[in-house]
C-alpha cells in the first residue's frame, strides 16, 4: 500500500513540476476553455496574438525580476529603469540625431542606462548592505526625479527614424470583419532573453550561486562563492533587462510617456511569484516564470473579452499574487513539519 501511495505521490510530483509548472498549464487550459464557452470569439488567432503581445516586454521584465527574487531580494525600481531608458533614447536621439537610423543603436544607449542604475543598486545592496526593498524602493524615486527634471516631462510623439521603422515590423497579422491584430518582431529578442536567463540559471556558477545567496547567503560565502560579486552581477543584469524592456515597451506603444510603467510592477511580480518563484529566495524557474507571464495577460485579456470594467484587473492580480504568496507559506510551514516528523521517528 506504501508502495502504491509512494508512486502515486511521485507521479503527482512529477506531473506538477518542480515550481508547480504543471498547476499553471492546467490552469491556463481550464481558463482558456472557461472564457472560450462564455465568448466564442476568445478561441481565435488574434487572442493568441494578444496574449503574446501583452507579455512581451513583461518576460524581459520578468527575467530580471525572477534573478532578483530568487537571490532573496525584491527590486521595485525596474519599471522606473525601464521607462527612463526607454523615454531617455527617444529624447536624446531626437535632440542629436546620433544613432537616429539604427534601433539597435537605441538598445545598446538604453542598456548602458540600465547597467548604470543597476550599478546604483547593487552599491546600495551589495556595498551598503541595505535592505533590498528600502534600496530599490529609493532609487525609484531617485530615477524618475532625474528623469522629469534632467530628461524631460512631456510625451514626445515623434520618432527616430530607426525606432519608428521597428515599431511597425510584425512576424504575424491576423485580420477579423473589424480589426487587425499583430505580433510584434521584438518577440523575438523577448524569447532569447528567456533562453539565456534559463541557461544562465542552469548551467553556469553564477547561476547556482545566485540560488545558492536567496538559500542563505552566510553559507553561499562559505561554500566559496564570490557572494559580493554575484550581487553585483544580479542588479546589473536586472537594470540591463529592465532598460531593455522599457525601450520595447517605448517603441510597441510608439509614444514616449515619462508617467507610464511606473505603478505597474505588480504584475510582473505575481507572474513571477505564481511561476513558483520564492519570496523567500533561493527557489524559481524561467519556465514557470513564463508560464505566470501568460497566464497574468490572458487573465486580463479574458476580463476585457468578458466586459468586466478595467479597475478589477488590478484587483484580479492582486488576489492572484496573494493566494501565489499563500500558497507558498503553507507548502513552506508543511514541508518544515513534515521535516520535523521525520527528525523525530529517526531520534525515536
Amino acid at each position: 500500500m506504501n508502495a502504491i501511495s509512494g508512486r502515486r505521490s511521485l507521479s503527482w510530483s512529477r506531473l506538477r513540476g518542480e515550481n508547480n509548472e504543471g498547476i499553471l498549464v492546467l490552469v491556463i487550459a481550464v481558463l482558456a476553455v472557461v472564457v472560450g464557452i462564455s465568448s466564442p470569439s476568445f478561441w481565435s488567432l488574434s487572442t493568441l496574438l494578444n496574449v503574446g503581445t501583452n507579455s512581451l516586454e513583461n518576460l524581459v521584465f520578468a527575467m530580471g525580476v525572477l534573478i532578483v527574487i530568487i537571490s532573496g531580494g525584491i527590486d521595485l525600481s525596474f519599471m522606473a529603469i525601464g521607462i527612463f531608458a526607454g523615454y531617455a533614447v527617444v529624447v536624446w536621439t531626437n535632440d542629436t540625431g546620433f544613432g537616429a537610423s539604427s534601433a539597435w543603436i537605441g538598445f545598446a544607449i538604453a542598456i548602458v542606462i540600465g547597467l548604470a542604475f543597476g550599478a546604483l543598486n547593487a552599491g546600495a545592496i551589495a556595498g551598503l548592505r541595505l535592505p533590498t526593498l528600502i534600496a530599490t524602493l529609493g532609487t525609484q524615486g531617485v530615477i524618475r526625479g532625474l528623469m522629469l527634471l534632467y530628461v524631460g516631462s512631456k510625451v514626445v510623439p515623434k520618432y527616430p527614424e530607426g525606432l519608428q521603422s521597428l515599431s511597425t515590423r510584425y512576424l504575424v497579422s491576423a485580420h477579423d470583419a473589424t480589426s487587425t491584430t499583430r505580433l510584434s518582431v521584438l518577440i523575438v529578442p523577448a524569447v532569447l532573453v528567456c533562453i539565456l536567463a534559463s541557461l544562465l540559471l542552469r548551467y553556469t556558477t553564477i547561476g547556482r550561486g545566485i540560488y545558492a545567496i536567496g538559500g542563505d547567503a552566510e553559507s553561499a560565502r562559505r561554500a566559496g562563492f564570490p557572494v559580493f560579486r554575484i550581487q553585483v552581477m544580479i542588479y546589473l543584469i536586472a537594470g540591463g533587462l529592465a532598460a531593455t524592456a522599457g525601450l520595447m515597451h517605448v517603441v510597441q506603444v510608439q509614444l514616449a510617456n515619462p508617467y507610464e510603467l511606473v505603478g505597474g510592477e505588480l504584475d510582473v511580480i505575481a507572474a513571477v511569484v505564481l511561476g513558483g518563484a520564492s519570496i523567500f529566495g533561493g527557489k524559481g524557474s524561467v519556465s514557470g516564470t513564463v508560464l505566470g507571464v501568460v497566464l497574468i495577460s490572458l487573465i486580463k485579456n479574458s476580463l476585457i473579452l468578458l466586459g468586466v470594467p478595467g479597475t478589477w484587473q488590478r484587483a484580479a492580480v492582486g488576489a492572484l499574487l496573494l493566494i501565489g504568496v499563500t500558497a507558498q507559506a503553507l507548502s513552506g510551514r508543511a514541508k518544515r513539519t513534515h521535516n520535523e516528523i521525520a527528525l523525530a521517528e529517526v531520534a525515536a
